[in-house]
């Protein structure tokens, strides 16, 4: 089987205090995302959850960096937290219609579930049938309530081959590790679950051994540091990166 590619980035690039811990004082904001690509091959855009970036603002994006760089974007909340997946029809065509223009040069997209939002089988279809219209995308899904981590859950995210997001906030939220597609997508926030701590060298190569196996078993594997205070992303970023290069094959 041909190995699947690894993606490994943090939960956004524009940062003001990462500046001096990562941006040297001479890169003006503007410049951020080409520095930052000098690093990494992927980013999420969490910018679009609050807010709908403009087609134009897209683009550039998308010429700042190389060809081989690919962007998450996070689905807008009015899609997740205040439709809860209902309406889809209504929810979906504006967000679409801002990345159609670079669906080329784009990663899963993520759609991140409010702590109180249930597994409700027959709204989560309805939600998944709408997704499926739209062709060339991928999806992952990061819900973040007990009752998605059963049978039925994941058989339906397999059914529709949605990721199921990996995610470790230090417990503040329930998670598992289900591989439901071909994408599997990690996100870190933070080992005490409040973005600003930094995860220890033992657990980021426990995960670098994981991956590398998930990668020679085909998957493509997305890897995303939220844990952004005190520039813990990066490092953590940087660190993985490293000991996934230092790791043998399977």
């Amino acid at each position: 089987m041909k190995p699947g590619k690894i993606y490994i980035g943090t939960s956004g690039w524009h940062y003001k205090h990462w500046k001096k811990r990562f941006y040297p004082d001479e890169v003006k904001a503007a410049d951020y995302l080409s520095y930052y690509a000098q690093f990494f091959a992927t980013a999420e855009i969490n910018a679009s959850f609050y807010r709908l970036p403009l087609v134009s603002t897209v683009q550039e994006w998308a010429k700042t960096v190389n060809s081989r760089f690919r962007f998450c974007p996070k689905i807008s909340r009015y899609v997740t937290h205040t439709k809860k997946l209902n309406d889809p029809a209504l929810t979906l065509p504006r967000f679409f219609d801002v990345f159609d223009a670079v669906i080329k040069r784009l990663g899963p997209v993520l759609l991140q579930l409010p702590p109180n939002l249930h597994f409700h089988e027959e709204r989560v279809k309805a939600f998944l049938d709408a997704l499926t219209a739209y062709k060339g995308y991928h999806f992952a899904l990061e819900p973040r309530h007990e009752s998605w981590m059963t049978p039925e859950a994941i058989q339906l995210l397999k059914k529709y081959k949605i990721a199921f997001v990996i995610a470790h906030s230090g417990g503040r939220f329930p998670s598992g590790e289900f591989v439901t597609a071909k994408d599997i997508y990690i996100r870190f926030h933070g080992p005490k679950g409040n973005y600003a701590s930094g995860y220890s060298a033992s657990f980021l190569q426990e995960y670098a051994d994981k991956i590398v196996q998930w990668q020679q078993a085909g998957h493509h594997i997305w890897v995303f540091f939220n844990n952004d205070g005190n520039a813990y992303a990066i490092k953590n970023a940087l660190t993985l990166i490293d000991n996934i290069k230092k790791t043998p094959l399977p």
